[in-house]
């Protein structure tokens, strides 16, 4: 994250460090999810953000453009939902493009998890801070942050830092930074198959990651707003965005779209428009998660540019020119998100790693994971990798079909290190897996898993790896959430809790329905009782 200040001054205040129960490191989707069900359990909490809003990829990101789990709406992602409907005027109010059932506006987005905060009296939030120091002492955290310092008033910006003291602390940022402080081992980029069992992993593992995006978000202004003319700009790199004149050689490999369709893609409410195009767009291939951070600065930057030569290739060339960077959106100089979106992040080492067999086939593993279920997810096996221009041949992973899933408890939770649980999309999944659990529903139901599981831990004064998963369960079916993918029996329907526990014992199997039958995903032999499992069984 960039930080430009006039005057930095890291001012020791001399005062006893601040406890809480449970403090969240980052305020993005799993972030934010994290610390409301955490606050709603009972536990003293606080969320640190680098930046002024929250939702990371949903807000801050600008991907406001949902993915995934429309019909499997529970617990937070479910609120946020409902919320966003009674803004708008009802769910058909959200389907103003093509690409989601969900579209909204970023900072309506933003306004409405503020909301939801700010309604738990045992949550605090502290906006532009960071992480600075992190150790564990005895059965707490120590944590250093620096924050703005309350005491300017003036233009010049000057920063103190402030001594934290916690039971559990959540990773919840964009990157894994929080693991990587703390030395938790981790994964980047793809895995090799001998390593994961899976047959559509390459040969030989690699670093290549998923594009990100700087996404931009446009609206129409009625007149000529054409942005000043990119450092760099090469209008070839958009020629194949669309059909268009200049698109004499289209690519075979994929279908385009008129420029119309192209920019109604994300069509928001209001007459604005989310720019978070894949086909020779603004995804840029860039490895920046293990870079410092001057290094990650020139990458983004870099990212930056893209996005804005590419709006300016869409303003000149396919005359566009009424659509410019939406002036009421980000309060950031240069109208853009406050971070890029990112695909990929580190994979920690947890206590289990979920990969595409467990996922494809859950009922015929060696270990029963689906039965320490503490999220869900349908979306297809979808990477981003238009834009590596490597030698490295890549599996073709576009939209991948998958059965819907459960997503298991233990990949939150790191192998060494006490008291830490990781979310967001620095879990212990596969790369292939994470181009399913990467998407914003299932981020928002891990990070409730992680705050549910957090204040048990805590008030059972265990760490969190002893935590028997029936209780965290019982949390996250007391908060309206799913365990497993049962769409017959929504949240609302008075035996939605034991059809949801019936099914994690494993007497009770899920059928996927496809347009050509049913796919039976496998029956479990004998019914097992409901005992307590630990995260790894």
């Amino acid at each position: 994250m960039i930080y430009l200040f006039v005057a930095l001054a890291l001012i020791s205040c001399g005062k006893s460090a601040e406890k809480y129960d449970v403090v969240v490191i980052g305020g993005g989707a799993s972030g934010v999810a994290a610390g409301i069900q955490a606050a709603r359990s009972g536990a003293k909490t606080l969320i640190v953000e680098e930046n002024l809003w929250l939702g990371g990829m949903l807000t801050s990101a600008g991907v406001s453009a949902t993915d995934g789990c429309y019909k499997l709406r529970g617990g937070i992602w479910d609120e946020f939902r409902t919320a966003l409907e009674k803004h708008y005027g009802g769910a058909g109010a959200l389907m103003t493009g093509w690409v989601s059932y969900i579209q909204f506006e970023p900072s309506v987005g933003d306004s409405i998890f503020k909301a939801m905060c700010a309604a738990e009296k045992n949550l605090t939030i502290r906006y532009s801070a960071r992480l600075t120091q992190a150790e564990r002492s005895g059965e707490e955290w120590h944590l250093t942050i620096t924050e703005p310092d309350p005491s300017v008033t003036s233009s010049e910006s000057s920063f103190v830092s402030a001594s934290l003291k916690a039971k559990v602390l959540i990773d919840g940022t964009e990157l894994g930074d929080v693991a990587k402080m703390l030395n938790v081992p981790y994964n980047i980029g793809m895995d090799a198959r001998a390593d994961t069992g899976e047959d559509i992993a390459p040969e030989q593992a690699n670093d290549i990651v998923q594009d990100l995006t700087y996404v931009a978000i446009l609206k129409d202004y009625g007149r000529d707003v054409t942005i000043p003319r990119p450092e760099g700009y090469d209008s070839t790199k958009f020629f194949n965005c669309c059909t268009n004149p200049l698109n004499v050689n289209p690519k075979k490999e994929y279908s385009l779209w008129d420029k119309n369709k192209m920019s109604t893609y994300g069509k928001l409410p209001n007459g604005k428009y989310m720019i978070n195009w894949p086909l020779a767009g603004n995804d840029y291939y860039v490895n920046l998660i293990d870079l410092d951070s001057t290094g990650r600065a020139r990458a983004i930057e870099k990212a930056k540019n893209q996005t804005l030569s590419f709006v300016y290739f869409m303003q000149t060339s396919l005359g566009l020119n009424t659509l410019g960077l939406a002036d009421d959106e980000y309060p950031t100089a240069d109208k853009l998100p406050f971070i890029p979106y990112h695909r990929e992040s580190r994979r920690i080492d947890g206590l289990v790693r979920f990969n595409l067999n467990d996922l494809s086939a859950p009922y015929d593993q060696p270990h029963p994971l689906y039965r320490t279920a503490i999220a869900v997810g349908d979306y297809p096996i979808d990477h981003h990798h238009n834009h590596y221009n490597g030698e490295l041949p890549l599996p073709d992973l576009h939209f991948r079909p998958v059965p819907s899933y459960g997503l298991p408890m233990g990949v939150m939770i790191p192998k060494t290190t006490k008291n830490l649980i990781v979310a967001e999309k620095s879990i212990s999944v596969t790369n292939l897996v994470n181009g399913s659990t990467r998407l914003q529903p299932v981020v928002l139901e891990l990070g409730q898993a992680a705050g549910a599981l957090a204040a048990l831990a805590v008030k059972s004064h265990k760490d969190v790896s002893e935590v028997p998963v029936r209780a965290v369960q019982n949390e996250i079916l007391e908060a309206g959430a799913y365990l497993l993918p049962y769409l017959d029996r929504t949240n609302t329907d008075p035996h939605f809790k034991a059809m949801q526990r019936i099914g994690a014992t494993g007497i009770l199997a899920e059928e996927e329905i496809t347009a050509t039958g049913r796919i039976k995903l496998g029956l479990t032999q004998t019914p097992q009782c409901p005992e307590p499992l630990s995260p790894s069984a």
